[in-house]
């Protein structure tokens, strides 16, 4: 019955632990840049955009598509930002514990 008793109590443990994570990504921002820093976007740990800078030089271009692909590149830079970032941050709750594979927290 101990054995079963400490698994309850690291379960909570986890449990509250994943709840703080939750929160400390809804905070953390992740920031990614294109065209040498023309175009930035801004993301939260949860990956929902803050915010987004365009620097406006871009803005007398006639070609729109450069700017689109340089907004697409800077979301997925961020992007990947915040997924190292939430994979580091498991870690540390996890203690390094492998999980199966397609295992995501917390999403």
């Amino acid at each position: 019955m101990t054995n079963l008793g400490k698994m309850m109590k690291q379960a909570q443990e986890m449990q509250g632990k994943m709840s703080e994570m939750q929160e400390a990504l809804e905070k953390a921002e992740c920031t990614g840049q294109s065209g040498g820093g023309l175009v930035s976007v801004t993301l939260n740990g949860k990956g929902n955009m803050k915010g987004l800078t365009i620097d406006p030089s871009l803005f007398n271009s006639d070609d729109a598509e450069i700017v689109e692909d340089l907004v697409i590149a800077a979301f997925n830079e961020a992007k990947r930002k915040v997924e190292e970032y939430a994979q580091n941050e498991m870690a540390k709750i996890t203690g390094g514990m492998q999980l199966p594979e397609g295992f995501k927290l917390p999403f």
